[in-house]
């Protein structure tokens, strides 16, 4: 799980749990987060290796899960989640994060 932060044009990682990753800044339309932020939607992706502009936190990563942390209209930053396994993320899933990045927004 990696917390990133939006800074003007950029994402910048903050804080994580798990694997540690190179990516602590990602321009916005760069890979899944910067997608994310670039179109202003979550993004759930079931394999990754189908994606073209996927950037590899680590070798193992199967599906990423990107909510995106928001203020009203404002995008204050995102919560990503990888999975090892193919189609790791559902509406279940998607919904208790969003509750998550629900909560942060209004902590921040």
């Amino acid at each position: 799980v990696y917390a990133y932060m939006l800074h003007r044009d950029e994402l910048v990682l903050e804080a994580h749990a798990g694997r540690d990753t190179d990516h602590t800044r990602i321009p916005v339309g760069k890979g899944v987060c910067g997608t994310a932020v670039s179109e202003r939607a979550d993004q759930n992706v079931p394999d990754v290796a189908a994606i073209g502009n996927y950037l590899a936190c680590n070798l193992y990563t199967r599906s990423e899960l990107v909510v995106l942390i928001r203020r009203g209209d404002d995008i204050l930053g995102q919560l990503d989640i990888d999975s090892d396994v193919l189609n790791g993320f559902g509406p279940q899933e998607h919904g208790d994060v969003k509750a998550v990045a629900d909560a942060l927004a209004v902590l921040l």
